[in-house]
C-alpha cells in the first residue's frame, strides 16, 4: 500500500522547459486546475505568464481528489437559489455545464462521459433529492428521476438523481495536460517553488489559485477559504462493473466510482471526525481511512485489498459559492478558489474566468463571487437576494 494518489502516481512525460527573459506580467501561484486553466488562457491572448507550485504540477488537491467531473456547484440546487437567486442559479449551472464541455474537449482520455448518479441514503434525503430533481426539471436542465437503481446500490438507498452531463476523471493527467500546453503557449512552469510574496513575483498581477492551501498572499481573507480535508482510497483491481458512473450518498459526504481498471476509489466521511478534518495537513487518519474501508465492504460483499491511500485539500465557503476576483487590500493581487469539495470542474471554469477578467472582460458571475462578500456576509446575503 502506497501513501500516493492513486491519479499521482502515473507516470508522465516531463514539461516543456520554458524560461521568460526578464520579469512576467502575470504570476500565477498555484500549479492545479485553476492555476493551469489560468495560466493557459492568459498566455493565449498574449500575456507574459510565469505560474509557481510549491509542489509538482497536480501535486495539491487536484491530484488528490475522487475524480469527479460534475456541473453545478456544491450546494444543490435549491439550496444554491435560496442563497443567490433563481436567475444566477440557472446562470452558473449553464455555465458549468458549457465549461465541462469545453473541459472534456481539452482532457482527451483523461475524461470519460458517464453522467452521476445522487442517490438518497434515507426517505428525507429522497424528498430533498426531489425538490431538486422538480428545480432543475424546471429550469430546463437535462436530469432524470431513479427509483430502479443498479444490484450494487439497491436496498441500500432510495432513489437518485441521475444528471447526464457529469462525467469521471483522470484529474492529474488533466492538469499535467494543461500545463503542458500553457508552456507550449510561453508559460514558464517554476514547480517545487514557494512564493511567500506578491512582491517576489515582480509581475504587475498575482493570481492565487491555492483553493484551500494556504498561500499568505491573500491578506484580510487568509483563513475565509476554510482549509479543508478529503480522503481517499483505491482498492486493488476487481474483475465485477459495479460502479461505470461516479456515485454520490448521504448529502455528498460518501462518494465512489470504479476506474478503466477495475479499481474501486472511494472518498468521504469527513463527517466521522469533523473536528479534525478542517485542517490544512493533507495527510489520512485512521478514523477516516477505516470508515472507507468498512464502505467498500459492505458494498462489495467481502474486504478488498486497499492499494493507495491519500488525502487533499479543498477550499471549504460558508455559502458554497467559489471566490473569484481582486483581492480588495492587496494591490494587484486576484484570487480563484473557494469550491468547497467540486473543484474539477469550478476550478477549470473558474480559472479562465478569472484571466478573462484581468483581460478586461465583464461577467455577470464576478458579481456573486465577488471576495468581498466573505469579509461582511451579511451585507453580501443581501444584496444577492434582494
Amino acid at each position: 500500500m502506497t501513501a500516493v494518489s492513486y491519479w499521482l502516481a502515473e507516470p508522465h512525460d516531463p514539461l516543456p522547459v520554458v524560461r521568460l527573459d526578464g520579469a512576467p506580467e502575470v504570476a500565477v501561484v498555484g500549479g492545479g486546475i485553476t492555476g493551469c486553466s489560468c495560466a493557459l488562457a492568459l498566455a493565449e491572448a498574449g500575456l507574459r505568464v510565469r505560474l509557481y507550485e510549491a509542489r509538482e504540477i497536480a501535486g495539491g488537491a487536484s491530484g488528490r481528489n475522487g475524480g469527479f467531473a460534475l456541473r453545478g456547484g456544491s450546494a444543490p440546487y435549491p439550496v444554491l437559489a435560496e442563497s443567490i437567486g433563481s436567475e444566477q442559479t440557472a446562470a452558473l449551472w449553464r455555465w458549468t455545464e458549457a465549461e465541462l464541455t469545453k473541459l472534456a474537449a481539452l482532457a482527451g482520455d483523461a475524461f470519460r462521459p458517464t453522467g452521476s448518479l445522487r442517490l438518497a441514503v434515507d426517505e428525507e434525503e429522497r424528498e430533498e433529492l426531489l425538490v431538486e430533481y422538480e428545480a432543475l426539471r424546471s429550469g430546463g436542465f437535462a436530469v432524470e428521476w431513479r427509483d430502479e437503481l443498479p444490484a450494487s446500490s439497491a436496498g441500500r438507498y432510495t432513489g437518485a438523481i441521475f444528471h447526464p452531463p457529469d462525467g469521471v476523471l483522470q484529474p492529474a493527467r488533466l492538469v499535467r495536460r494543461l500545463a503542458a500546453r500553457a508552456a507550449g503557449a510561453g508559460v514558464e512552469i517554476r514547480e517545487h517553488t514557494r512564493v511567500h510574496s506578491a512582491e517576489e513575483t515582480e509581475a504587475e498581477t498575482v493570481v492565487v489559485a491555492t483553493d484551500g492551501y494556504p498561500s499568505g498572499l491573500l491578506g484580510e481573507l487568509e483563513g475565509l477559504i476554510v482549509p479543508t480535508r478529503g480522503q481517499v482510497i483505491a482498492t486493488e483491481p476487481i474483475e465485477e462493473r459495479l460502479f461505470e458512473v461516479p456515485h454520490y450518498g448521504r448529502h455528498g459526504f460518501d462518494y465512489w466510482h470504479q476506474a478503466p481498471d477495475g479499481r474501486i476509489v472511494a472518498g468521504g466521511f469527513r463527517d466521522v471526525s469533523l473536528d479534525t478534518e478542517f485542517t490544512a495537513d493533507d495527510v489520512t487518519t485512521p478514523v477516516v481511512q477505516d470508515a472507507l474501508d468498512r464502505f467498500v465492504e459492505s458494498h462489495l460483499g467481502r474486504p478488498l485489498r486497499v492499494d493507495y491511500r491519500w488525502a487533499g485539500i479543498f477550499g471549504m465557503v460558508f455559502d458554497f459559492v467559489p471566490v473569484v476576483g481582486r483581492v480588495t487590500d492587496q494591490e494587484g493581487v486576484w484570487v480563484a478558489g473557494g469550491y468547497s469539495g467540486h473543484g474539477n470542474v469550478l476550478g477549470f471554469a473558474c480559472g479562465r474566468l478569472v484571466a478573462r477578467a484581468i483581460l478586461g472582460e465583464s461577467d455577470p458571475l464576478l458579481e456573486v463571487f465577488a471576495p468581498g462578500r466573505l469579509l461582511s456576509p451579511g451585507e453580501a446575503n443581501l444584496a444577492a437576494t434582494g
